[in-house]
């Protein structure tokens, strides 16, 4: 008995012993920037009040959490070998059991295409169930037609048996709620020229009998000179027949919604949306251009099969949401999509309410608009786009929610003059964060994708953004002796001298976007730049000594090659810059102000393309080499080191020292010990690691921004990139780390 009682500590100090990677106590959230991403749709509960989900191209899903008024991410477990898993093609409730929800999951070019459709019994807090089908369909939860939908229903008339349309293999049946999938035979259709196959499928509730039900109609993504694009089956499945619908030729469905009187209205526009498309064949051939900027509103009346155009009377624009108020199959809202007509001081989508079934409607928008900012003072200046779903509140149809591209907008009433929309996204975050400064003594700088980036003084609310503006911003660079000196660039440059509060242009630059560096001092500049030509990439770095004058001069750097290499520069010495060549496997090092780089020490080839050097240290530079480790040296890389206890590294970065220590703390994105793979953190430069993540705090890896950092004012605390779902960072849950 005393063996037993002892088994789990002695497992524990065996760990301990070996150098096992334990997690340590972290906290895990996000740096709130407030949405920044595309909402593919928002699906209300019609069972449970206060009940909302959100799904969304790049970030996975989210459940409103009404009475803390925030969203709760929902995906955040999901591995980085799983990081396709975050697009989210399609989300399902069951209407006879609330807690029960299911997503259809999968991008294209992620995860080798990997989809699943996952299956929670707790309102998306775990997914228990989660069935591979990857052999059978493709989703692409970021693809062409990402709003369309919903693609997967639950049968109102059993809980067991749910239907999946496809992009690529036409439709599929489940009797086992989700468990496993059989092709529907009787639905003779794969795939479209457009690749989004079934946009949506839906089931009728006042059709069930033998326990389900017995009416389905299909939408197909394709205009009717390509085929039939709405098929109905009355017999559960077992047959289909093509339904005209009297749209236009060029028109595809997009949305469907019932009305209790026995009206299904559907919503058309002349492409796959949420925007413009050239639709080419397998050989790269132009087949068409479906510009998504026509389109109609058709009501069905499913006892007679009659059709009845109830489009808003000069509107001739493409429409996707549409919602009837459950309380009044009379009354009716819808939205545009991919329109940009006068929304306040912005260009957006319109919205259209009916009180008698479409047959006339108000526009809202130009009724009376208003924005609310819901304390995210960037979206001020922007507008509410590419709206693919508009949803009744079911049990306070006052209460309109709309989607857009950078969020989700809620009106408390859209029947008053004006109404007003508030960015509600406190929670959501989908930003795609590509690069992080953090100044010591200083804020917090964010570079990221569509919206510049911003300037963090804390965590604990939303900060300003970069100003002036230009969008998606990749490149940004921080003077280690200078640090309040940094040089930001996307499709232009600019400078600061005091930590972001302002910003100035750097003129005369030779390329936009791409990378930057500077030196120890700020006194050199350099600029790389990948310029495709032919479908090949040539990379460039440009050097500039002059830069914040208002006519700089710029030469070209020799010794870096075509590859795409990304310069970084000594924190102590101004002279050196190192950059490393993975396809050569290669440090490459300048000690003449990045005029000319040379080869310098030998390392493992193709590792992460983001070499460190450690701050306040001359020389010091570690490379993460993916499955080759992670690299170290102390000589400006004439010779390197791998760290014995590091089997993996795809990022590595630095901060604050711990207490008592005497070198920065050092972060990676890889596997130590043996460990799982995640977050780990040494403060012994590299002698120990300890994993400072969990298997709930995943995040879909880093991602395309590939950076762990921590931060240099904060003891223990690290920041990481992902694919989408925003900056997020973890620190000690006792607010600092565990006494040495």
């Amino acid at each position: 008995m005393a063996l037993h009682f002892l088994r789990p500590l002695l497992t524990l100090l065996l760990a301990l012993v070996a150098g096992q990677a334990i997690a340590q106590g972290y906290r895990w959230q996000n740096v709130p920037m407030g949405g920044g991403g595309f909402v593919s749709a928002i699906i209300p509960s019609r069972t449970q009040k206060g009940l909302f989900y959100a799904r969304t191209d790049v970030g996975g899903a989210y459940r409103l959490d009404k009475t803390n008024a925030r969203w709760v991410p929902l995906n955040d477990s999901l591995s980085e070998d799983d990081v396709g898993l975050l697009g989210i093609e399609s989300l399902a409730l069951d209407p006879k059991n609330s807690a029960v929800v299911y997503l259809l999951a999968g991008t294209s070019y992620f995860s080798n295409g990997k989809t699943v459709v996952m299956r929670s019994t707790d309102y998306g807090a775990t997914f228990a169930q989660i069935t591979d089908v990857t052999s059978q369909v493709r989703a692409h939860g970021n693809g062409m037609g990402r709003q369309n939908g919903e693609r997967l229903q639950v049968d109102p008339g059993s809980s067991q048996v749910l239907y999946l349309g496809s992009r690529n293999n036409g439709l599929f049946k489940s009797t086992n709620s989700g468990a496993s999938f059989t092709r529907v035979n009787a639905l003779n259709l794969t795939t479209t020229l457009n690749g989004n196959g079934i946009s949506f499928v839906w089931l009728d509730p006042s059709s069930v009998s033998g326990g389900v039900a017995q009416r389905i109609v299909v939408g197909v993504s394709r205009p009717t000179s390509e085929g039939p694009n709405l098929y109905l089956s009355t017999d559960a499945g077992a047959s289909f027949s093509a339904l005209g619908s009297g749209a236009g030729a060029s028109l595809m469905p997009q949305r469907a919604a019932y009305a209790s009187n026995g009206h299904l209205y559907i919503t058309f526009g002349n492409g796959a949306g949420p925007h413009g498309q050239e639709v080419k064949d397998a050989n790269g051939n132009l087949i068409r251009t479906d510009a998504m900027d026509s389109g109609q509103i058709w009501r069905y009346t499913l006892a007679t099969g009659a059709w009845t155009h109830v489009t808003p009377a000069g509107y001739t624009n493409a429409f996707s949401g549409i919602s009837v108020d459950p309380r009044n199959p009379l009354r009716l809202v819808a939205s545009t999509i991919n329109t940009y007509m006068a929304q306040g001081r912005a260009w957006g989508d319109q919205f259209f309410t009916s009180t008698d079934g479409g047959a006339t409607w108000t526009n809202v928008v130009q009724r009376g608009y208003a924005l609310g900012t819901g304390g995210v003072t960037w979206v001020a200046n922007s507008s509410i786009h590419w709206s693919g779903t508009i949803e009744f509140d079911p049990f306070n149809t006052a209460s309109v929610w709309v989607t857009s591209g950078n969020g989700v907008f809620r009106t408390a009433n859209i029947d008053a003059t004006p109404a007003t929309w508030t960015f509600t996204v406190k929670g959501l975050e989908e930003t795609v964060p590509l690069n992080l400064a953090s100044v010591p003594g200083g804020p917090l700088l964010s570079a990221i994708g569509d919206y510049d980036g911003f300037r963090h003084t804390r965590l604990t609310g939303y900060a300003p953004m970069h100003s002036p503006s230009m969008g998606t911003t990749p490149g940004l660079a921080m003077a280690a002796a200078k640090p309040k000196m940094l040089v930001r660039v996307g499709n232009k440059m600019y400078y600061t001298t005091n930590a972001g509060s302002s910003w100035s242009p750097v003129n005369n630059i030779q390329g936009t976007h791409g990378q930057v560096a500077l030196s120890a001092n700020g006194g050199v500049l350099l600029h790389t730049v990948t310029v495709w030509t032919n479908g090949n990439a040539v990379t460039t770095t440009y050097r500039s000594t002059n830069f914040t004058s208002a006519n700089p001069t710029w030469t070209v750097v020799s010794g870096l090659g075509n590859n795409a290499t990304r310069p970084f520069a000594d924190p102590v010495n101004a002279n050196k810059f190192y950059a490393y060549d993975p396809a050569a496997g290669k440090l490459l090092a300048s000690s003449n102000g990045g005029l000319t780089f040379t080869a310098a020490g030998s390392l493992a080839a193709w590792g992460a393309p983001i070499g460190r050097a450690a701050p306040g240290r001359q020389g010091d530079v570690w490379i993460a080499l993916n499955g080759g480790g992670l690299a170290r040296s102390t000589d400006s890389g004439l010779t390197f080191s791998t760290l014995a206890k590091v089997s993996h590294a795809s990022a590595v970065g630095f901060g604050k020292a711990a207490t008592g220590a005497s070198y920065p703390t050092v972060f990676i994105w890889g596997v130590a010990n043996g460990g799982p793979r995640g977050v780990y953190r040494s403060t012994d430069a590299g002698a120990s690691w300890v994993r400072v993540n969990d298997a709930s705090h995943q995040y879909g890896g880093p991602g395309n921004g590939q950076f762990v950092m921590g931060d240099m004012n904060v003891e223990g605390r690290v920041y990481m990139s992902t694919v989408g779902r925003g900056l997020v960072y973890g620190e000690p849950a006792t607010g600092r780390l565990p006494a040495r």
